[in-house]
């Protein structure tokens, strides 16, 4: 029997929602004031950051199965970020507290804002029904 090679592999997927947050923070420094398209790229950061947490998570439960305890610590400490900005996010999009959400941004941009994003990407517009989406869960 082969080996059974899984493609959906959560160093994959973190990297997707890494680069579609870039993207869309990039999006959201261009709009001036809180449109429906501002609030679905909002509400899509916060949902790709909560991603990025289960993602590690998912990562850090296979090494620690192998007893790989510091390797699994140093990781989650490295993601942490992820986690803490995406649930006071998430605070200040439901209530929606734009100067608090722009402070929040400007910190997740420190980290995601180096990833090169070529013009002509394939990502689409993954953001669109994000608030309708946030406001549901």
């Amino acid at each position: 029997m082969s080996r059974v090679i899984n493609p959906n592999a959560p160093g994959k997927e973190r990297n997707r929602l890494k680069r579609a947050t870039a993207l869309a923070l990039r999006e959201l420094m261009v709009e001036s004031e809180p449109t429906p398209k501002a609030k679905d790229l909002v509400a899509f950061i916060v949902l790709a950051l909560e991603g990025i947490t289960e993602t590690v998570d998912v990562t850090t439960n296979a090494w620690e199965k192998r007893d790989y305890w510091i390797k699994a610590d140093r990781f989650r400490r490295d993601w942490e970020w992820a986690a803490r900005l995406g649930a006071v996010l998430r605070k200040a999009v439901l209530v929606q507290d734009w100067d608090k959400i722009t402070e929040i941004c400007v910190q997740v941009f420190q980290k995601v804002g180096d990833e090169k994003i070529s013009q002509n990407h394939r990502m689409g517009t993954p953001w669109s029904g994000a608030w309708k989406e946030l406001n549901q869960s």
